[in-house]
């Protein structure tokens, strides 16, 4: 069974937020491509191709819902794991059945980074089991 690279792109406009995630990620064996805006987000979609997204839903320039979006057009096939990461959520870790505002998965930010990882390890784990 193929496994799937551990490359990542988060998407944030708080460089503090996206520097804590960036190190979580990176300590834990994934490469970690950063943007600070949807619009930065998309270009750097298109130049690595990572397996997992993970975009704050409130951004200047171009929102979450549109960077996700855009990133699912130009995947076709090939979508990566798309996630929402905003304190606009409130509870646990969420998915739902088709992608609502662009994501599958919500995660409020108020989740522990380290769990962010975990559960970013578990959707790719469940990723390749279903191909």
């Amino acid at each position: 069974m193929k496994s799937l690279s551990r490359n990542i792109l988060l998407i944030d406009d708080d460089p503090f937020f996206l520097k804590i995630l960036s190190d979580a990620f990176g300590d834990n064996g994934f490469t970690v491509f950063t943007a600070r805006d949807g619009l930065e987000g998309v270009k750097a979609y298109t130049e690595n191709l990572p397996e997992v997204v993970i975009s704050d839903l409130i951004m200047p320039n171009m929102g979450g819902t549109s960077t996700c979006l855009e990133i699912a057009r130009l995947a076709g096939d090939r979508a990566p794991i798309v996630i929402l990461l905003t304190s606009m959520f409130q509870g646990t870790p969420h998915e739902h059945p088709e992608p609502e505002m662009g994501a599958r998965f919500h995660i409020p930010k108020s989740t522990k980074p380290l769990d962010i990882v975990i559960i970013v390890e578990q959707l790719m784990d469940r990723k390749v089991h279903n191909r």
